[in-house]
């Protein structure tokens, strides 16, 4: 058989045909696999089972980084993420 044909071999391959590669992520100490890309946080949240009502920062350099709910994050594999109770704001 002659596979030299590329569009005869995209016919079909979705099964085991990833877009993007799977990358670890820790979470709370915990890791998950995600798609590599760009995430609004709050859809993150729910992907990785963050509490919606809770924040979550991601650790750069050993600080800890507040990420807005409606910003984009762009994950590469790595990055480490912490959620906690959401700060009161008044005082």
């Amino acid at each position: 058989m002659d596979v030299r044909n590329s569009s005869e071999l995209e016919i079909g391959g979705e099964h085991g045909h990833h877009h993007k590669k799977e990358v670890a992520v820790t979470v709370d100490g915990r890791t998950h696999h995600v798609p590599e890309g760009a995430y609004v946080v709050s859809q993150f949240k729910k992907l990785v089972g963050v509490d919606p009502s809770k924040e979550l920062d991601e650790v750069v350099h050993g600080e800890l980084k507040p990420l807005d709910d409606n910003h984009t994050i762009h994950i590469k594999g790595g990055e480490v993420f912490i959620s906690h109770a959401r700060q009161g704001g008044s005082s």
